[in-house]
């Protein structure tokens, strides 16, 4: 099990930029973990944004994201992150990160397939 700690969310205009950070900590030492950003705004379901697989050989972007949101992770400090770029008030939302044991190149997407999530921070994007 690994705990997670997102950070970095806030309030800014239509336009802006944030980087959205994700500390792990726990089993970080004899595991490896493929990771993911999801976002739920009120009302609506948990969705996916964007993933990163173990090695951090392989991205996947939901398509309002691509060109505008970079995932990258620094194993050598488990922080996972998210630049969030050109932001739309369409991307507010609180955004969570996910992880999931895994030694290979797969970006997992489905919610249901991570035991482990962060407690969330929320993006505000005003128009």
């Amino acid at each position: 099990q690994v705990q997670l700690v997102e950070s970095g969310g806030g309030l800014v205009p239509a336009g802006g930029s944030l980087r959205l950070s994700c500390a792990a900590s726990g089993r970080t030492t004899d595991r490896t973990y493929a990771m993911t950003w999801f976002r739920q705004a009120p009302g609506k379901e948990r969705e996916f944004v964007a993933g990163i697989s173990a090695i951090g050989d392989n991205t996947l972007y939901e398509d309002s994201t691509k060109g505008r949101f970079i995932i990258s992770r620094d194993n050598a400090r488990n922080t996972l992150y998210l630049e969030m770029n050109n932001l739309k008030p369409e991307d507010t939302a609180v955004y969570y990160c996910a992880a999931k044991v895994s030694w290979s190149s797969v970006v997992f997407t489905t919610k249901e397939f991570f035991p482990d999530w962060g407690q969330g921070t929320q993006v505000t994007v005003s128009s």
